[in-house]
This record gives structure tokens, C-alpha cells and sequence, in this order.
């Protein structure tokens, strides 16, 4: 099972469990403004001079230098309808097709509005291909992976295993959605989801966390 990560242009992990994820990937894109810190950091991550598989996105960003000297790699997208994470995940998809597990990393930090907008296209990727922490058949597992969290889309109900203690926030944006939970200090029962702040801040009350939806919906899972 391959493992791709895409590389956004937020705040470039540091911490060692997302390190070991872009270390050990099959794959790489880089989104274009993404680039340049890949190529900073690299030689204190990987013992060779590894270069991503694409770098992907409008090109705003990337140097005409590094765009003639990476031109092998280079893939411009000049539609503006969606953001280069967006145009990168599918361009994964398209090419790697049978890619099993895909994590997002450096799509936090910086910006407040692309780490809300960032975030929130994990649930987009869910709906428009069950891609998702609990992924469709034929559909791959993905998340997005910071220095503090793990965050991943839910489209109806499961189990997760966290870890008793561990801070866990869930966001929906269908406030029709009721979700009964077992395992957290604080039960969902009765959450209205008509707010962002309504499931978040919750804390693990024991190693597994069982969510029990009222219909198939989306929701998306913080675990820090």
C-alpha cells in the first residue's frame, strides 16, 4: 500500500511524528509555495537529495528560476476555483490512483484563514470521494498531520482508538446531525452542531471513543 504526503505552505512540522511521515511517503507533491521550504529542510530529513514527485498549483509562488530548473516536476494549474491543496490532492488521484494512505502536512499555522479553509477541505475530500479517516472502498485513508494534531473527516459512525486523556474536538457543519458518543468526558448526546465551538475542547474518558450518528453526515475529528 502506497503512502503519499502532500506538503502545504504553513508552518513546516518539526515534531518528529510528521517528520517520520514525510521520511517514509512514496510519494510527494509539493503545492508550489511549499517548494522552497521542502528544499530548506531536506537534507536534515532525508540521507538523500529527494526531490517531490510534483510540485503542483498556480506557480504564484514559485521563483521563475526554481520553476526552469524543476520543470520535470513542475505542474501549473491556473484555475482559481480551488486552492493548491485542493488541486494537489487531485492530482494525486489522478495519478496515483490506488494510493492508500495520503497525509496532508503543513497545511496549519501561518494564516487563521488557510488553516480554517485548509481543515475544512478535508471534508470536501470525504464527500467527493470518500476519502476520509474512515475511508469508502477503493478510497484512501487521509488526514492532515501538524506538530500538535491529527484532524480527519467522519462520514457516519465509528470508533476511534485515542488513547484514554487525550483532548479530542469534533466540528460538523449539518446541524441536523446528532451524534451519541461513548467515551468522552463529556457525552454529544444532546449537541446541537450549530456552532463551531458546540464539540470541541472534549477530552477522552477512555482508550476508545465510539460516535453513534443519527444519519450519514460529515463531521471532522481533532485529536491533539
Amino acid at each position: 500500500m502506497k503512502t503519499a504526503v502532500i506538503l502545504g505552505a504553513g508552518d513546516f512540522p518539526r515534531a518528529e511524528y510528521p517528520l517520520y511521515l514525510l521520511r517514509q511517503a512514496d510519494i510527494i507533491i509539493c503545492c508550489d509555495d511549499a517548494f522552497e521550504g521542502f528544499l530548506k529542510h531536506r537534507d536534515n530529513i532525508f540521507k538523500e537529495k529527494r526531490l517531490p514527485d510534483a510540485i503542483v498549483g498556480d506557480m504564484d509562488s514559485l521563483s521563475p528560476k526554481l520553476r526552469k530548473e524543476y520543470s520535470s516536476i513542475v505542474h501549473h494549474f491556473t484555475e482559481q476555483e480551488h486552492n493548491d491543496q485542493t488541486k494537489a490532492f487531485r492530482f494525486l488521484m489522478e495519478h496515483w490512483p490506488n494510493v492508500g494512505i495520503v497525509h496532508i502536512l503543513g497545511a496549519t499555522g501561518k494564516r487563521e484563514v488557510h488553516t480554517i479553509g485548509n481543515m475544512s477541505l478535508l471534508m470536501e475530500y470525504a464527500r467527493e470521494c470518500g476519502a476520509c479517516g474512515f475511508p469508502a472502498k477503493g478510497a484512501p485513508y487521509v488526514d492532515m498531520v501538524s506538530d500538535r494534531a491529527t484532524i480527519f473527516a467522519v462520514t457516519d459512525s465509528c470508533s476511534l482508538q485515542v488513547g484514554e486523556g487525550r483532548p479530542v474536538s469534533i466540528f460538523s457543519p449539518d446541524n441536523s446531525l446528532n451524534i451519541k458518543s461513548s467515551g468522552l468526558q463529556w457525552p454529544l448526546d444532546h449537541v446541537v452542531f450549530d456552532n463551531w465551538w458546540k464539540a470541541t475542547l472534549n477530552r477522552a474518558s477512555a482508550d476508545t471513543v465510539t460516535l453513534t450518528f443519527s444519519h450519514p453526515s460529515i463531521a471532522l475529528i481533532v485529536l491533539e
